[in-house]
């Protein structure tokens, strides 16, 4: 059943990020509105009539989606079944479903009614936690027989705080690369990393603001990455785990960067902007599972603590 569980949990994690890729293509190619404003059904049909290119992609996105939500429910469903002893992984479970099917509603939503960029940009933070709890499940499921060294893995408070904290700003930094592009900002700015070599910042219109705004807060995550990086690496270096964990984070934020400098020079190459939300999806990905590697640090410190209170409780009553 292991075995058929992590080939399960495979599928289920490549489904969600072509889940997160249809999603970034669907509004790269300006293809919201194809299929009007009908959901479930297209244009009011089950099978339409006919066929445009925006409808196609909305139609292969909803048929991904829908498909791939199947697997994730049955992957739940067994992952709960199987291996509900493992702390995380009933928690997972529920987490992935429920997500799921907010993240469903609220592109449904999106259809029927529609909504401002502001909402909208938020729908892409809900894939990418949605992404976040299936990869999860993948990764407990592959360290059942796997042994890696996790188990006696402990992570200081310090740092613990530092992968919270920097994990809820990338939630932010990809609010904003959302919001660059629902507000089609993406090429207000002909220069890079400054918007225009000569136009003062007084002087930006609000679009410009909004990508300087993302520039400036993705500057600061991949310097908060690095650093981070360098004080795992020094405290943690002889686990595995933690060491080559953090060199990829390190190497995706990196490459995120470089790819959203390419985005400006090939003027937004629709190739360039999907590896720009795939990269994003994994690093994210990433951080997810340093925050589970970090809650178990925190329960065994609840333990110890609990443990030495009894035994100073022991030795009073002796």
């Amino acid at each position: 059943m292991i075995k058929k569980l992590k080939w399960l949990s495979i599928v289920a994690t490549v489904g969600m990020l072509l889940i997160l890729l249809g999603g970034a293509l669907v509004t790269k190619t300006g293809s919201e509105d194809g299929c009007g404003n009908s959901w479930p059904l297209c244009e009011g049909q089950l099978i339409p009539s006919e066929y445009t290119f925006e409808m196609v992609v909305e139609l292969s996105h909803r048929l991904v989606s829908g498909v791939v939500g199947i697997v994730v429910v049955l992957l739940a469903v067994l992952a709960w079944k199987n291996i509900g002893h493992i702390r995380e992984v009933k928690f997972l479970s529920f987490v992935s479903v429920l997500v799921l099917i907010l993240q469903s509603l609220i592109g449904a939503g999106a259809v029927i009614w529609g909504q401002s960029d502001f909402i909208l940009a938020t729908h892409f933070g809900i894939s990418l936690v949605s992404f976040a709890t299936v990869f999860l499940l993948m990764l407990l499921i592959f360290e059942i027989d796997q042994k890696w060294d996790t188990q006696s893995l402990y992570i200081k408070k310090k740092h613990r705080i530092e992968i919270y904290a920097l994990s809820i700003y990338t939630l932010i930094v990809v609010y904003t690369g959302a919001l660059v592009r629902h507000t089609e900002s993406n090429l207000v700015c002909g220069g890079w990393p400054l918007c225009n070599n000569n136009s003062a910042f007084l002087d930006y219109n609000f679009q410009q603001w909004i990508q300087m705004g993302h520039r400036l807060v993705a500057g600061i995550l991949m310097i908060w990455t690095i650093l981070l990086f360098v004080k795992m690496v020094k405290h943690y270096r002889t686990n595995k785990v933690m060491f080559w964990g953090w060199t990829i984070t390190l190497s995706l934020i990196i490459l995120q960067v470089f790819f959203g400098a390419m985005i400006i020079f090939t003027l937004l190459n629709l190739g360039i902007a999907l590896m720009h939300a795939l990269v994003i999806s994994c690093y994210f990905g990433m951080l997810s599972y340093f925050i589970l590697l970090s809650t178990r640090s925190a329960k065994m410190e609840e333990a110890e603590i609990t443990n030495q209170e009894k035994q100073i409780q022991t030795a009073i009553k002796f």
